[in-house]
């Protein structure tokens, strides 16, 4: 029997049968694809949390069926009680990745349903919570085929992209964020040449990114994170694509650590810097970057993981932040669902906003 491709997996799909949450455990790409089941709110907090399902669009789409699965399992009709499990389960589960701000946005948006459902039976509202979740991913496939369709737009056939950790199909329901243009045009025959930071520690880039584009038949080269400046002046680069966790009101963005040197050494070159953010990823309540809160991960990462034997001292102090929040004025354009924002992205996100406004009517 065929062994499957991963592109063939669905990232995060809901089994019915199973009342669970079917991922595909990342940490153990590339070297083996299995697929967990998470069914209760401690293994769903815990997959978010150790990475297990990731990527902000994932984990939106992953929360919203936990939240679901979980309110299932609420035993009551009282709708005051119901409400109050629910409430408890979601600030739960919305502390697991505090930079990804998908994660409170999914679980806001079923909590929204739980609010404005009131006056129906507790079991008709959990049926509703079904429809906001299922809607919740199938919105994330349309996302990110438009992100790929704008984001084509800013590239020509045969160009030369990087990017950085995993915005791709791994990281959403299908497509990815900042891999959308580049499999949009690989369906094309553009062909470009991907090149992929490792990502460094905990190695998305080479482990993921590598991984899902070799297998989709994309030309790509795996690079140190280090070596992204040598690239660029070699003149190999001709556009950054990289996907995001959170964007503040003027355009400041946070997303895997080592994503703002990689911009810092776009600009330096004149390569053209580009975010692909979903609506959803973007925070107008936030002003600016130095509000994004930063998540510290454990030193463990850095010191030992991945290594046979330690690789640094028994008790060297370690500084491992997830993401690092990267300056709008290093940014050269912001890919949403509704089109291209540019600076000044204050005025332009809020454009973005109002475009999708219109069109939902």
């Amino acid at each position: 029997m065929k062994e499957k491709n991963i592109m063939e997996y669905e990232t995060v799909a809901l089994d019915e049968e199973q009342r669970a949450i079917a991922i595909i455990d990342q940490t153990l790409l590339p070297g083996r694809t299995e697929i967990i089941y998470l069914r209760t709110a401690k293994e769903i907090w815990e997959a978010i949390y150790l990475l297990k399902v990731r990527g902000a669009p994932a984990i939106g789409v992953a929360a919203a069926f936990g939240i679901y699965l979980l309110a299932e399992g609420i035993d009551t009709q009282d709708y005051n009680v119901f409400r109050e499990e629910f409430v408890k389960q979601k600030e739960y589960l919305n502390s697991s990745r505090p930079t990804a701000v998908n994660l409170s946005w999914a679980l806001e948006r079923m909590e929204k349903v739980c609010r404005e459902n009131e006056e129906y039976p507790v079991a008709q509202i959990k049926e509703r919570l079904k429809v906001e979740a299922i809607a919740i991913k199938e919105e994330d496939i349309w996302v990110c085929k438009m992100l790929g369709e704008y984001g084509l737009s800013l590239v020509n056939p045969g160009d030369g992209i990087l990017t950085h950790c995993n915005a791709g199909q791994l990281a959403t329901s299908k497509y990815g964020t900042a891999t959308a243009p580049i499999y949009l045009g690989q369906e094309k025959g553009y062909q470009f040449r991907v090149f992929a930071d490792e990502t460094r520690p905990l190695l998305q880039g080479a482990r993921l990114t590598a991984y899902e584009l070799s297998a989709s038949g994309v030309d790509v080269t795996l690079i140190c994170d280090n070596m992204s400046a040598a690239v660029m002046r070699n003149g190999w680069i001709d556009a950054v694509f990289v996907g995001c966790d959170r964007v503040a009101a003027n355009g400041d963005t946070a997303n895997k650590i080592g994503t703002s040197v990689v911009a810092a050494v776009a600009k330096r070159y004149r390569v053209p810097f580009y975010v692909c953010a979903p609506t959803s990823t973007i925070d107008m309540n936030t002003p600016t970057g130095e509000e994004i809160h930063i998540e510290q991960r454990p030193a463990e990462e850095v010191t030992q993981m991945w290594y046979k034997e330690r690789m640094a001292p028994e008790g060297i102090k370690v500084y491992n932040p997830a993401f690092d929040v990267t300056d709008h004025d290093l940014i050269s354009a912001i890919v949403t669902e509704y089109g291209i924002a540019r600076a000044p992205f204050t005025q332009s996100l809020q454009e973005i906003f109002e475009r999708k406004a219109k069109m939902n009517g």
